[in-house]
């Protein structure tokens, strides 16, 4: 197996080493300058006679060596130490998971976030072939697991996610879509899809020309629905208060089907209401499996043999020597 850089865009530091070689070239030549300018050459030759030209070049290469090796040592040259023929045949799947404050009614016991949680994990354990990734979103989107198949990290994330992550409030399913399509371009030729998990209560009258976009390059969306259409009160969970506006009237927050049924029938997705989250898992997982599937290796299951330490080993040894090396030479008396 070639060797291979886990950080190559490191070695473009390697791109400095030309410019400090003109410096110093540059910098050798002001010296020769001034010392012409400073008075009678003879006396000048007297006064640098301990210096050694020879030995200054030596120690300036000497640092462009511990340079170059320290760049190529943080880019981490590499190669596989086994092979590993082990493929997954299964489709990226992106969950895009509402986690705005809208979330946290309780129409669905506990709440619609621990529900839709419960979902995923389900969702999760029933997909072993497919990579998974996470975006979650409120008033803003973000990328929180990109596609992986590390299952147990995509479990790691799940248990943080929550309204206390992203500051401004809303329900941003157009970003969120936009985000999740984003990080497909890492993707192969493996079929894509979305689940988007979310009460469908935005003002986002973008989201839909996504859903469009998305639905042009036959990008499957599925989404369900969390909530209930007559609605209920945000609970803080802190206080266990319900959650007022400013005019001191409670907050009612209730389940938009119709945008949700919308972008699911936009995409040839399937829209499901969640009361069960291992029923809904079990429909998602159906509606998934008759999507063509394409394999592709599990990298996270392959181990790399390292060689930074065979380059910061000399790196060191290179500036020792640098240090000890003195510029002047001896001079017989």
């Amino acid at each position: 197996m070639d060797i291979q850089f886990q950080y190559p865009q490191f070695l473009w530091l390697l791109t400095a080493i030309p410019l400090f070689i003109i410096f110093f070239i540059g910098f050798l030549a002001w010296k020769r300058k001034v010392a012409r300018k400073m008075g009678d050459a003879r006396l000048i030759k007297e006064l640098y006679k301990n210096h050694s030209r020879f030995k200054t070049i030596i120690k300036f290469l000497l640092l462009i060596i511990t340079f170059a090796a320290g760049s190529i040592a943080i880019a981490n040259p590499r190669k596989l130490s086994e092979t590993v023929n082990d493929v997954r045949k299964g489709i990226d799947v992106i969950i895009a998971l509402d986690i705005s404050n809208s979330m946290l009614a309780n129409d669905l016991k506990p709440n619609r976030l621990t529900k839709a949680k419960q979902l995923i994990a389900h969702l999760i354990g029933k997909m072993p072939d497919n990579r998974i990734g996470l975006v979650l979103f409120a008033g803003n989107a973000y990328l929180q697991l990109p596609l992986t198949f590390d299952h147990g990290a995509a479990n790691l994330f799940l248990t943080t996610a929550g309204p206390g992550l992203i500051k401004t409030q809303g329900t941003a399913i157009g970003e969120a879509l936009d985000l999740s399509d984003k990080a497909f371009a890492t993707s192969t030729e493996r079929y894509k899809s979305i689940i988007l998990i979310s009460d469908g209560e935005t003002h986002d009258e973008g989201s839909l020309l996504k859903v469009q976009e998305l639905a042009a390059k036959g990008i499957m969306i599925n989404t369900v629905g969390i909530g209930s259409i007559g609605g209920a009160a945000i609970v803080d969970p802190l206080s266990k208060l319900s959650k007022k506006d400013e005019a001191g009237n409670t907050i009612i927050t209730k389940l938009n089907e119709d945008l949700l049924r919308q972008i699911a029938d936009t995409t040839k997705g399937k829209y499901i209401h969640l009361d069960d989250p291992l029923i809904a898992s079990s429909e998602i997982v159906t509606q998934l499996s008759d999507t063509d599937k394409k394999t592709l290796p599990d990298t996270s299951l392959l181990t790399y043999q390292s060689f930074y330490a065979w380059l910061v080993l000399p790196m060191l040894l290179f500036l020792l020597l640098e240090i000890f090396i003195p510029d002047r030479k001896k001079v017989k008396a």
